[in-house]
């Protein structure tokens, strides 16, 4: 299984992004969306589960959920916007990974064989970081996250 991980795109999705994401199973909105449209061009690619961030107080994504446990490929995947209040123990709950955004930074972490899973921003560019999102793979189980630089 092949999963697109987006964050923060702040209602901008840019073409390049639409291109990375061709071909995924599905997509995870990690936040910070501003704009409903960007999940209806992404529900053309693939199904969507997204969450709001602290952006998105407004219209229809502030109805968006604060969090999202998804299982995709026989893997548990907790969803949140800021990675620094998660409020759990994924090792105890038996969550494979974590997905987050709000930092902008894009980053792959494995702490206790747990993924912390941060696809950066793709919307638009915040300081000198990147501008990028993620893909995900799920093969016979074990998770292979990798970072795409979109500019």
């Amino acid at each position: 299984m092949r999963i697109g991980v987006i964050s923060d795109t702040h209602g901008l999705l840019r073409p390049e992004a639409v291109a990375a994401l061709q071909g995924v199973d599905a997509i995870l909105h990690a936040g910070d969306v501003g704009d409903p449209a960007i999940l209806d061009a992404l529900a053309a690619i693939a199904p969507v589960t997204t969450i709001r961030g602290n952006i998105d107080r407004k219209g229809s994504c502030a109805e968006l959920p604060a969090i999202e446990l998804v299982e995709m490929g026989g893997t548990s995947i907790y969803m949140l916007h800021d990675r620094q209040e998660l409020d759990l123990d994924p090792v105890a709950a038996g969550i494979a990974a974590v997905i987050s955004g709000h930092s902008h930074q894009p980053l792959i972490e494995w702490k206790k064989d747990v993924l912390y899973f941060n696809p950066g921003s793709a919307g638009p560019r915040r300081f000198s970081l990147p501008i990028s999102l993620g893909i995900l793979e799920i093969k016979d189980g074990r998770l292979e996250p990798r970072l795409i630089t979109l500019g």
